[in-house]
């Protein structure tokens, strides 16, 4: 079955990383759709989401959504480093 679906991917692209200058970036504009303007993670947070994904979104995403989870029931209003250490060990024992 893999096989016929291999055969119908006409394009494949392999996306670079980002670098540490784009992930809060795109953090940001991630929340400006949701409709927040306002600094949801600390920097600490960023920076260690940034390099436990090594810049990859789908993993950005995927920390940043339990960071969040992980603040909320911690009864935060910002995304902390501890958050974000809570976030990964989460992630990363999956």
């Amino acid at each position: 079955m893999l096989a016929a679906l291999d055969q119908r991917i006409a394009i494949r692209y392999n996306m670079p990383p980002m670098t540490s200058e784009e992930t809060p970036s795109y953090l940001a504009h991630h929340l400006a759709l949701a409709g927040r303007s306002d600094t949801l993670f600390s920097d600490d947070a960023i920076t260690l989401i940034h390099d436990t994904s090594r810049g990859y979104p789908r993993a950005v995403n995927n920390l940043a959504v339990q960071a969040l989870l992980s603040a909320y029931a911690d009864g935060k209003s910002i995304v902390d480093e501890s958050s974000a250490r809570a976030a990964v060990a989460e992630v990363t024992a999956e």
